[in-house]
């Protein structure tokens, strides 16, 4: 990836992690040793304190997802206690449905100042972005900087995000299938 483009941020979900089958914290930490200036975001299915303390050294930004959230309570709890972390919010959606807290969702004021509007169904299908959607949450909440994951398939679909006010977009198909090449993302990739 970093041949395609010096992208200065990654995102990783850890499958592992977030479906509790173990996870990948010595391959994160490696990448991490491995390309110091490179920031890591990572999903690991944090949804307590306890779930982010053996991350801590990594040295990565966490990502808490919305699907990961027992309730709107806890989930403030745990955002306030990655504080000193500067975490992302992942706003999950499957389905055109939320997963996660209906509150957290309905209440901008409780997101960090990251925020992932992530549609999971479209991620890998090439079906584009939930630009519907990213228009409503953008209008609610302008002053976060918000990114999309899921349906990104083209320079044509990052230009309409950018559009959008959007700060930016975890692509990984796109770029592995040579839909986005290097020229665009010269001409478009914006720092988080």
């Amino acid at each position: 990836m970093l041949g395609l483009h010096p992208f200065p941020t990654f995102y990783i979900a850890d499958l592992d992690a977030i479906q509790r089958r173990g996870d990948n914290r010595r391959v994160v930490a490696d990448l991490r040793d491995r390309f110091p200036k490179l920031e890591i975001w990572v999903d690991a299915g944090f949804g307590t304190p306890a779930d982010w303390a053996p991350w801590r050294p990594c040295g990565i930004r966490p990502v808490v997802g919305s699907e990961s959230q027992a309730d709107t309570r806890s989930a403030v709890e745990l955002l306030a206690a990655l504080r000193s972390a500067a975490p992302v919010l992942s706003l999950d959606f499957l389905g055109g449905r939320f997963l996660g807290p209906a509150e957290l969702l309905r209440t901008p004021a409780l997101w960090p100042e990251r925020v992932i509007v992530m549609t999971l169904d479209r991620v890998g299908m090439g079906a584009g972005p939930d630009l519907e959607r990213l228009e409503e949450l953008r209008r609610r909440a302008p002053d976060r900087r918000m990114f999309v994951g899921g349906g990104v398939r083209d320079a044509e679909d990052l230009a309409r995000l950018q559009d959008l006010g959007l700060h930016g977009a975890l692509v990984s198909t796109a770029l592995h299938q040579g839909r986005i090449g290097r020229q665009v993302l010269d001409e478009l990739i914006r720092q988080p």
